[in-house]
């Protein structure tokens, strides 16, 4: 009877309260999240006093170019007519400015340069008129005979006699050449659009 009357304690002691152990990990969070990072707190220490904002980056070149145009652009969008007839005239005046004084530069230039003297003209020599022998192939037109010139030479490389022909139109002061005669005509100035060439005399009358 004893031995039933005795509580066993053992148990008791030994098992914790679930109470206990849930509150354990809470009160251990607010400590993790009130504790700082050592690197957010060292950037703070490095910023001066009264700067609430973070230092801007550098802007590259291109970057500085462009912001430079827009600034421009906000400019010229916010001025009036009046104030961009007064630019362009500036503007005009002084590449005129420029103007002249590149021309004065060239023409002191070109003063200080020695003059060339002109070449004296060389008096060519006073050749023969051509002279050729034709026969006259027309006369319907005034003061004007065509004459067929003809032409036997021998080939260069094969040796046979080649003949050609050309037609020439000579001026005729008197009309006394005929169809069909044999005339001979010489060099000219130039007469009409197409005579060069002038009726000296007729050495064969035509049958």
């Amino acid at each position: 009877m004893a031995d039933e009357e005795t509580p066993d304690t053992t148990e008791e002691t030994t098992t914790p309260a679930p109470e206990a152990e849930a509150e354990a990990p809470e009160a251990a969070e607010p400590a993790a999240e009130e504790t700082p990072a050592a690197a957010d707190v060292e950037a703070e220490e490095d910023r001066p006093a009264g700067d609430v904002n973070p230092p801007a980056p550098a802007l590259t070149r291109a970057q500085q170019r462009a912001a430079t145009r827009h600034a421009e652009a906000s400019k010229r969008k916010t001025r009036t007519p009046e104030e961009r007839h007064a630019e362009r005239e500036e503007r005009r005046k002084k590449l005129a400015a420029q103007r002249t004084r590149r021309r004065a530069k060239e023409k002191a230039k070109r003063a200080e340069r020695p003059k060339a003297t002109p070449p004296e003209p060389v008096a060519k020599p006073a050749g023969r008129p051509k002279v050729r022998q034709g026969r006259v192939v027309s006369n319907k037109a005034d003061k004007t005979i065509t004459v067929r010139i003809e032409t036997a030479r021998r080939h260069r490389r094969y040796e046979k006699i080649v003949r050609s022909s050309s037609t020439l139109h000579a001026h005729d002061e008197t009309n006394d050449a005929g169809e069909g005669d044999l005339v001979r005509v010489v060099e000219a100035r130039p007469l009409s659009r197409t005579k060069r060439w002038r009726l000296v005399e007729v050495l064969e009358r035509a049958k």
